[in-house]
């Protein structure tokens, strides 16, 4: 092929290059430039047509047309991520690493989906029929009256989807597809953006909702350019960390519902199995809080949940402390030692610091300072935490612990796990209700370094 028929598209952003760089001029990313033909995708305007376009008719914002119902799977966490259910029409991409259970959980999803009315059809392009069905039969869903298909071509996958009617179709996956349109191999970023269009083109245009799953590189990314996140209407990523059984989905973008619910479930011998509590699960089963252990009250989505923070403070054995952060943000950890050190006259600078959020559970709202503040004081001090105590409330840089949304429901929550106290902002105040649990009122983080000090709550 003559090199004036390349161009070099940029993983990361999908910007187009007309000749090869180090660096992506767009996006800034390094070694993301790769090769690409420069035929034109079907459907392309010609540069020299002079045919006049037929115009574009506009349309108000008040339709009397009703919204269509939403297809309701029958999987509780997996619906709860999709904003109530799958949007009839809808293009979902779902990216995970490797042997994470993306295909247990579609799996899951359609066989319930089909019991509940649906029409779905399975369509993988990297394993065989029988592969499926041995999973099927481990997960005790055999008997679901789920449509299979082991195709990678393009061409016979849109012809038998346009042919036979289907409410959900899930493929898996997008990068073991291919389009006889475009010579480059399958997995290429022209063949992934080239079949994810017209899978996206097919949902659009009256056909059923499309599930594609994607994989992921080294670094947690869906590989593909970003281009195929734009194309979709959900991006739904499936964690979980190695040696725990827990996985969590969560909602990167979505047109139809929120982005901050997560769906907890449990991998265990016969698949996933949903948590409908995971508060349970996050939290340490001892009787007895060690020293440097916080439960934090945290807010996903709609839904509040416990998790345990735990926190290690140790001499250093080198000339740099050391600084490991799993589960929560390094550089709101710099920010929080550092108002410990000015505000509270707490010294971390000879001390190595962990900190960890126990269970495999990331944390990404504010309110998880004053937790995070409460483990690191109580390692240091060498002053264990009470077994039936919450804590949570958002740090500023002058030591002043802030107010957090949702303090009622995040009190509920603890008082049905059977925590007695909580360690809070004074704007929580107002909402305890009789009954609920003893809140101690922290105005400053000098408040809360007195108190653990002295166990006075």
């Amino acid at each position: 092929m003559a090199r004036d028929s390349l161009l070099f598209v940029c993983k990361s952003c999908g910007a187009v290059h007309s000749k090869w760089a180090g660096q992506c001029s767009a996006c800034g990313e390094w070694n993301v430039l790769v090769e690409e033909s420069r035929a034109a995708p079907p459907g392309a305007m010609k540069p020299a047509s002079t045919a006049r376009g037929r115009g574009v008719q506009f349309e108000t914002l008040q339709s009397d047309t009703p919204e269509p119902p939403r297809i309701v799977t029958g999987v509780t966490e997996f619906d709860r991520v999709c904003g109530g259910g799958v949007v009839p029409g809808s293009a979902i991409l779902l990216g995970g690493d490797p042997g994470v259970g993306k295909s247990t959980l579609l799996l899951e999803v359609t066989a319930k989906a089909t019991r509940n009315g649906a029409k779905v059809a399975y369509i993988s392009g990297e394993e065989a029929i029988e592969q499926i069905r041995a999973r099927a039969k481990r997960m005790g869903v055999a008997d679901a009256d789920v449509a299979l298909a082991s195709a990678t071509a393009l061409r016979d996958i849109l012809t038998t989807l346009k042919r036979d009617p289907f409410d959900i179709v899930i493929i898996d996956s997008i990068q073991t597809l291919w389009s006889d349109a475009h010579d480059a191999g399958p997995g290429s970023i022209t063949q992934v953006r080239a079949c994810a269009a017209e899978l996206v083109r097919l949902a659009k245009n009256g056909g059923p909702a499309i599930v594609l799953v994607g994989h992921v590189t080294k670094d947690g990314q869906i590989a593909g350019p970003r281009v195929v996140e734009h194309m979709v209407d959900a991006v739904l990523s499936f964690e979980g960390e190695r040696g725990y059984p827990f996985r969590i989905l969560r909602a990167g973008k979505n047109r139809f519902g929120a982005t901050d619910e997560i769906g907890v479930f449990e991998m265990g011998d016969a698949g996933l199995r949903e948590v409908p509590n995971p508060s349970a699960l996050f939290l340490g089963e001892g009787k007895d809080r060690a020293p440097g252990a916080a439960v934090f009250a945290g807010i996903e989505g709609s839904r509040p949940v416990l998790v345990e923070i735990q926190a290690l403070v140790a001499p250093s054995a080198y000339g740099t402390p050391r600084r490991a952060v799993v589960g929560w943000d390094s550089g709101r950890l710099a920010m929080l030692l550092a108002v410990l050190e000015a505000r509270c006259g707490l010294g971390f600078g000879d001390k190595d610091v962990y900190l960890n959020v126990a269970g495999g559970m990331r944390i990404n709202e504010p309110a998880a300072d004053l937790a995070a503040a409460a483990a690191l004081i109580s390692s240091a001090l060498d002053m264990p935490l009470p077994q039936g105590c919450v804590v949570f409330g958002e740090i500023g840089l002058s030591g002043e612990v802030r107010a957090v949304g949702r303090a009622e429901a995040r009190l509920r929550e603890a008082k049905k796990l059977g925590f007695e106290r909580a360690l809070a902002p004074p704007q929580a105040n107002g909402k305890v209700k009789k009954g609920d649990v003893a809140l101690t009122v922290v105005t400053r983080l000098t408040d809360a370094v007195e108190r653990i000090s002295q166990n006075r709550y």
